[in-house]
């Protein structure tokens, strides 16, 4: 049996394909969020870190009392970007499962789509689509109002 064999059966079922969908997105969504900690990681003040040098901090302290709390404002931008990009899935889930099997990988994205088009109920798949709108937008402001309380400057 090849890779490709194990993958795809293992795509082809209820309980395995939903997790597949997981795998892929977190696999597509790590760089990016790697990329935007490094860039906030290489901003904080030198001084600051030297300052907990001289003062006597172990590398332990100066990761939980300076560094992350100087990585909040990246912790915001990357939950944002997760969740609303984890919310909107729809070319992988198109390209690995079609949905399938029964509908039991059907992101909420592929969903409304398939009733706009597949089913030609464009009314109810609009009002789907707008339910979906509102609920983005709460869970997106409740996490940058949460997270941004915790935000530090330099």
């Amino acid at each position: 049996m090849t890779g490709i064999e194990f993958f795809a059966g293992w795509l082809n079922t209820p309980e395995t394909g939903f997790w597949g969908l997981i795998i892929l997105f977190v696999w597509q969504m790590s760089g990016y969020m790697m990329l935007i900690y490094i860039s906030f990681l290489n901003n904080i003040p030198e001084e600051i870190l030297e300052a907990a040098d001289m003062d006597g901090a172990n590398p332990l302290q100066v990761f939980f009392r300076i560094k992350l709390p100087m990585l909040m404002p990246a912790f915001t931008v990357t939950l944002f970007l997760t969740l609303s990009n984890a919310f909107k899935i729809y070319d992988q889930n198109l390209a690995l499962t079609q949905g399938g099997p029964f509908n039991s990988t059907q992101m909420v994205a592929m969903n409304i789509y398939n009733e706009a088009f597949g089913m030609r109920k464009m009314g109810y798949a609009q009002a789907k689509a707008v339910i979906f709108l509102v609920i983005i937008v709460i869970i997106s402001v409740v996490q940058i109002s949460l997270t941004r309380k915790k935000e530090v400057s330099a």
